[in-house]
């Protein structure tokens, strides 16, 4: 056990697994965000959230209570 310990601390050997694990994350959510034709569909329209949201607000007046 004191041996794998050591083997992790030296960074020849930390750096190539880091990058292994790191890669290999990144590869499932691409095949994550890609794989089902309707998930990516629904992703994209998330990017319009932020102006859906502005375009809403903008034609409405704001009520305050005394005005109820």
């Amino acid at each position: 056990m004191n041996e794998l310990f050591r083997w992790f601390t030296q960074m020849e050997n930390t750096k190539p697994l880091a990058l292994v694990l790191l890669f290999a994350t990144f590869l499932g959510i691409v095949l994550y965000v890609y794989s089902n034709r309707r998930r990516g569909t629904r992703l994209e329209t998330y990017k319009y959230i932020p102006l859906d949201d502005e375009a809403d607000n903008a034609g409405q007046k704001k009520v305050s209570k005394r005005d109820e």
